[in-house]
C-alpha cells in the first residue's frame, strides 16, 4: 500500500502534461506545504474521515488556499479509489471545497472609472477601460497584439494570456476554453483605442498592445502596481483591485440587458452549468451589447 508522499507525486507527474504550468505549480506547492508535512508518511489505508477531519481543522493557512488543498487531496484520493487502491474516499467534510468571498466587490461607478484612467499614465490608460468595458483578465489584455486589435470589426481576438511560475511568464492559451473569444469593443473607446496604437503599441503586427517602458517586454503585475495604486487613491476608491474592473464590466453589461450566456461568452467564463448555454449565445449580439455599452458611458441609458 503505497503512502499518500508516493501516490501524490506519481498522480502529480502523470498529470503533467495535460495541466498548465500554472496549475502544476499550485498543485505541487499545495502538496509540499500542506499534504505532505502531515499525512505524506500515511499509508492510503491510514487515512480515514477522522484523520481529514483533524488534518483540515489544523490547516494554518487562509480560507482559499485551505479550500484547494482539501480539493486537491479529494482529487487525489478519488483517484485511488478509481484505482482501486482503497474501497472509499476519506474526504466527506461538507463545503469544505469551496471558499466564501471574504471581500464583497464593489463595482466602480462610471464617474469613478473615468477618474482612475485620468490619473494613469497615458500609456496605461486603455488597459483600465478595456478591462472595465471588455471585462479581459490581466494576464489576457498583457498578451493582447497588434494583430489581435481589429480597427474594422471593432473587436478584440483574446486567444492568448500570460501566466506566472516562480516569477517567469508561461504564454498559452485563456484560463479556460471559452476564454479563447471575440470581444466587442463598446463604439465609446474606438478613438482611445486608434490613439492608444499609433502612440503606445509596440511595433509590427507581434507588437504588444500594452508592452512594458522598453517597448517589447512584457508588462508585469509589479509594473502596474504603483501607478494604478496612485489612481485608485486619485479616484477615491483605495479599496478597488485590478480585477476588480472586470467585475465592473460584467455589471455594466448586465445593465443592458444581456442574459446570462452572452455575459458568460463575453467574460470567457466556463462551467459545466452554462456550456449549454453558450450555444445559444449569438456572436452579433455582443456588438449589441457593446454599443449598449457606450450608451451607458455616454449617460443615455439603454432605450
Amino acid at each position: 500500500m503505497p503512502t499518500l508522499d508516493e501516490y501524490a507525486d506519481e498522480w502529480l507527474s502523470s498529470r503533467s502534461r495535460e495541466l498548465k504550468p500554472r496549475t502544476t505549480a499550485l498543485y505541487r506547492g499545495l502538496l509540499d506545504g500542506h499534504l505532505h508535512p502531515t499525512l505524506g508518511s500515511k499509508r492510503l489505508d491510514e487515512i480515514n474521515p477522522a484523520t481529514v477531519r483533524a488534518w483540515h481543522s489544523r490547516l494554518d493557512t487562509g480560507p482559499t488556499r485551505r479550500a484547494h488543498a482539501y480539493s486537491l487531496l479529494r482529487t487525489i484520493l478519488n483517484t485511488a479509489v478509481a484505482d482501486d487502491v482503497i474501497p472509499a474516499n476519506p474526504c466527506r467534510l461538507r463545503g469544505a471545497g469551496q471558499s466564501r468571498r471574504v471581500k464583497e466587490i464593489r463595482p466602480a461607478t462610471l464617474s469613478e472609472l473615468d477618474e482612475l484612467a485620468e490619473a494613469m499614465p497615458e500609456r496605461l490608460r486603455l488597459i483600465v477601460l478595456l478591462a472595465a468595458w471588455c471585462g479581459l483578465r490581466f494576464g489576457e489584455l498583457v498578451e493582447l497584439r497588434r494583430k489581435d486589435v481589429d480597427t474594422k470589426e471593432g473587436v478584440l481576438r483574446v486567444r492568448r494570456a500570460v501566466t506566472w511560475v516562480d516569477g517567469k511568464p508561461v504564454i498559452g492559451i485563456p484560463k479556460s476554453d471559452a476564454g479563447v473569444r471575440v470581444v466587442a469593443i463598446p463604439p465609446h473607446l474606438f478613438p482611445t483605442v486608434a490613439e492608444h496604437l499609433l502612440q503606445h503599441a509596440g511595433k509590427g503586427r507581434d507588437g504588444l498592445l500594452f508592452p512594458a517602458v522598453d517597448g517589447v517586454s512584457l508588462l508585469t503585475h509589479d509594473m502596474l502596481k504603483r501607478p494604478f495604486n496612485r489612481a485608485r487613491q486619485a479616484a477615491g476608491r483605495p479599496d478597488l483591485r485590478f480585477h476588480d474592473l472586470r467585475h465592473t464590466g460584467a455589471v455594466f453589461a448586465a445593465q443592458t440587458g444581456a442574459t446570462l450566456a452572452e455575459l458568460m461568452a463575453r467574460l470567457g467564463h466556463s462551467t459545466p452549468g452554462a456550456a449549454l448555454r453558450y450555444q445559444h449565445a449569438a456572436a452579433g449580439r455582443d456588438a449589441q451589447i457593446a454599443a449598449a455599452l457606450s450608451r451607458i458611458a455616454n449617460g443615455a441609458g439603454t432605450s
